[in-house]
């Protein structure tokens, strides 16, 4: 008859490397190196078992007595000092000592906590133990979970700079129409107060026509800038035909300050730009619209009263701005009706 060989504290330590070994008296004798590394400090040696861990269920252990009526049951225990890291557990009788007895445990759902805090590695399981195949699960996921956050990342950014562009002029850089009507749609819902200014480029067409169209985005190109020096920050410039420019001026702006507003875009305009040593020579003329955020509007109404404007502005000599008034639309209606600014004073 083959007589049986208790295992000894070093294979234990191999195949359960978190195990406690406690005596009849209820102190630890023994520990695996798993184990001890949760309390590096101080070892658990000499300590009694239920003052280091605390036996949560089947239902809280006050005795080593109590412990060993529930040999074999799965044991929910916490360890009393912080992070009170939490552990499930069985409980055996040796088979070398039937006083003392032999308490497995593992982590449980507490495994990632564990690892983080105990700076755990694969060298701290059992090769057997399906926790290392968790962990390469969790990390294989986690490695996942960040590829597809920088991708989602990437895509968001794409996706903002797509919109982005559908709502530019690729010339200038300046907003398009569709961004202006966007604009203004939010405007008028929100029933924020703004003012509409409609800039055409006079004898830009002359400058297309004599020096090419190189010369007339050159120019293009120098308005734009103008228009962001003459601007405020939050102002919206938009570029919404060939030659022809919109900004947006949000809030109520006095009717004064918009006159010297507009002489001063008016006056810029006029500097000629240089193209390969040929001076283009434009000017501007304006039709401003102001809204005062309670009568009711749309975008293409105010647009149209703009124009309205922007061509009083031009019939009557160019290079000024016209402030619109609804009686511009009665072609029985003299000219010096109309409420015009000359650039020039």
């Amino acid at each position: 008859m083959m007589m049986f060989t208790p295992p000894s504290a070093s294979v234990l330590d191999t195949l359960c490397p978190m195990h406690a070994r406690v005596n009849a008296t209820g102190h630890i004798t023994h520990i695996g190196p798993t184990l001890r590394k949760l309390r590096s400090d101080a070892p658990f040696i000499g300590e009694r078992f239920l003052e280091v861990f605390r036996v949560m269920r089947p239902r809280e252990v006050q005795s080593m007595d109590q412990l060993a009526k529930i040999l074999g049951t799965k044991l929910h225990l916490e360890l009393r000092a912080a992070p009170r890291t939490s552990l499930k557990g069985i409980a055996v009788q040796a088979d070398d000592d039937a006083r003392d007895i032999i308490i497995n445990m593992a982590f449980g759902i507490s495994i990632l906590d564990a690892v983080r805090d105990y700076a755990l590695t694969n060298a701290d399981f059992a090769s057997t133990d399906l926790t290392v195949e968790m962990l390469y699960l969790v990390e294989a996921k986690t490695a996942a979970m960040e590829a597809s956050r920088k991708l989602n990342l990437r895509l968001q950014g794409a996706k903002l700079a797509a919109e982005e562009q559908a709502l530019t002029d690729t010339l200038t850089g300046l907003k398009n129409r569709r961004a202006l009507d966007t604009a203004m749609d939010r405007f008028i819902d929100a029933q924020t107060p703004f003012t509409l200014m409609h800039v055409d480029l006079d004898y830009f067409k002359a400058v297309n026509d004599t020096l090419g169209h190189a010369a007339g985005d050159q120019v293009l190109l120098h308005v734009a800038r103008k228009f962001r020096e003459l601007t405020r920050d939050g102002d919206i410039i938009a570029r919404v035909g060939g030659d022809e420019f919109v900004i947006i001026m949000p809030g109520k702006t006095p009717k004064r300050q918009l006159t010297e507003a507009g002489k001063r875009i008016i006056a810029a305009l006029e500097e000629p730009v240089e193209y390969k040593g040929n001076p283009c020579r434009i000017s501007g003329s304006i039709g401003t619209v102001l809204w005062d955020g309670k009568t009711p509007a749309e975008a293409e109404g105010l647009m149209d009263d703009a124009d309205v404007a922007l061509y009083a502005s031009k019939r009557a000599g160019r290079a000024r701005q016209t402030f619109y008034d609804p009686k511009m639309r009665d072609a029985d209606a003299a000219p010096k009706s109309v409420d015009r600014v000359d650039a020039r004073g």
